[in-house]
């Protein structure tokens, strides 16, 4: 039977998520709807709503309750992926950002079919549709934790329910509803993870010097590993994936092309860029505060924990379990909001994003050019249901895994496919053309699949040899690599031919 401190909890909850979803429904009986306010706004939004949302999209479910699980797990290795955010950020700034405000279209791939061909656009394109489903599957997944242990639901039906409550508000909405829930929920989130950590810390016997004396002692500040060592998460092996990921979030990544273009100018663009990420760092140290701080907690007494998440495996769960069982009445409906918030804010930036790119870069030009504004919203909507069942079927796969940052990050690699290297190769190098850099992602794509797979084709102790040696966070960074560096030199190779 459910208690009152239940009760109160989920009064809190469910009053939220109700709020968030007729909010985020409100939108759709907006005036004047088009297909392109939409996906864009009208290009009309706020500076800080915007950045705001950038932050959101950022602080996924993934950064609420894994980074806290990592941290309790090991260390704060994890946050040096954090620490590159500003340095991809101020190149996007410098690059990317006037240039998307310049072709003034609201694909992200665009660019690449100007310079290399239809064929660009539609692989890049694929790639980021690829990355997105594992991405809103894991946050899926997360969110389920804490209700399942708040409730003892079913974990099936919590991803089923949530996946459905989200695609209703964002194809419904759009980008207006997405950039405004995000910005409420990433005000509660923050407010929410603050609160965390001071009642954490408030029953810690000795409090703050206790804490830090105890992560001290288990190592629980190191950033990683200063060996040149490629083939485990050192502090080299983190910065070199931070940097390229997150400058392939902000200089390719749709989620964030289209806030670019829903800002009412180049300069609060770039505002709303630097808000965003700026924000993160800090927010993202707090995480791992959480998590460092839930390690101290439960080291003084391990008894406090089910037999079930003694074992470090179940860092993931650690977070949940202390927000329904550690906190005061009404602060674990709070928190466990907070958590919904964040990935919620994600997820719907994912749906709407794939369903701009599913219209733009695939019905509009392999089926009908000039669509009716009927018939956009249409595919809008129908692409958005679409990427969030696929989106739950992931989620629903993903319960079985041990490290849902450790997964995500691993899929996020593979379905990348390279592609800032394409974009990187385009801007760069301009006398690079369609076959060259066709070329360079064959040879990209041929080096990421080794990579991702070499383990299970190779597992034998006879062809162990043919194994990637490195360490799985790198394949983005190999597959970019190759594809620049191929492409590069077959046009070097070209123009010398051609000299000749």
């Amino acid at each position: 039977m459910v208690d009152q401190i239940e009760i109160l909890d989920l009064i809190i909850f469910f009053g939220y998520m109700a709020g968030i979803l007729l909010f985020g429904i409100s939108f759709y009986f907006r005036k004047n709807k088009t297909p392109e306010n939409y996906v864009t706004g009208g290009g009309k939004l706020p500076t800080w709503a915007i950045g705001m949302s950038i932050f959101a999209t950022f602080v996924s479910s993934i950064s609420f309750l894994a980074l806290p699980g990592s941290a309790y797990l090991s260390n704060w290795n994890s946050l040096v992926f954090s620490l590159t955010i500003p340095i991809a950020a101020y190149i996007a700034i410098k690059l990317f950002i006037p240039l998307y405000r310049k072709i003034n279209s609201v694909s992200a791939y665009y660019y690449l079919e100007v310079r290399f061909g239809s064929w660009a656009r539609t692989y890049a394109s694929v790639c980021y549709l690829l990355t997105q489903m594992a991405r809103m599957g894991s946050i899926l997944y997360l969110l389920a934790l804490p209700m399942n242990a708040l409730l003892g639901w079913d974990i099936t039906w919590i991803i089923i329910i949530t996946g459905l409550s989200v695609i209703i508000y964002a194809a419904l909405g759009g980008i207006e509803a997405v950039i405004w829930t995000d910005a409420i929920q990433g005000i509660i989130l923050i407010a929410g993870a603050i609160l965390c950590l001071l009642i954490i810390i408030s029953q810690i016997p000795g409090g703050v010097p206790e804490a830090i004396e105890v992560a001290k002692a288990h190592d629980k500040f190191s950033l990683g590993s200063l060996e040149l060592d490629f083939t485990s998460a050192t502090f080299w092996v983190i910065l070199i994936y931070g940097f390229v990921i997150n400058l392939q979030n902000f200089g390719i990544d749709q989620n964030y092309i289209q806030r670019y273009m829903s800002a009412k100018n180049e300069k609060e663009a770039v505002q709303s860029t630097w808000f965003g990420s700026l924000l993160y760092v800090p927010v993202s140290l707090l995480f791992f505060m959480i998590g460092t701080a839930l390690f101290v907690y439960y080291q003084s007494d391990m008894n406090m924990l089910p037999a079930d998440l003694q074992p470090m495996e179940a860092a993931d769960k650690i977070f949940p379990y202390f927000i329904v069982n550690g906190l005061p009445t009404g602060f674990t409906g709070l928190l466990i909001a907070a958590i919904f918030a964040a990935g919620m804010s994600t997820i719907s930036t994912s749906l709407n994003s794939s369903s701009t790119i599913i219209l733009s870069d695939h019905y509009k030009k392999y089926i009908s050019k000039n669509p009716t504004t009927s018939s956009s919203f249409k595919v809008l909507r129908i692409s958005a249901l679409f990427m969030g069942l696929i989106s739950i079927g992931v989620a629903l796969a993903m319960t079985n895994v041990t490290s849902a940052l450790d997964a995500w990050w691993a899929l996020s690699s593979i379905f990348s496919g390279g592609v800032l290297g394409l974009f990187l190769l385009g801007y760069m190098a301009k006398n690079v053309n369609k076959i060259e850099a066709l070329i360079a992602v064959v040879n990209g794509v041929l080096l990421i699949s080794w990579m991702s797979l070499s383990g299970l084709v190779f597992e034998s102790s006879l062809l162990e040899k043919f194994q990637n040696p490195l360490h799985a966070n790198l394949t983005i960074v190999m597959g970019t690599m190759v594809i620049f560096l191929t492409g590069f030199l077959l046009s070097g190779f070209g123009r010398k031919k051609n000299r000749s």
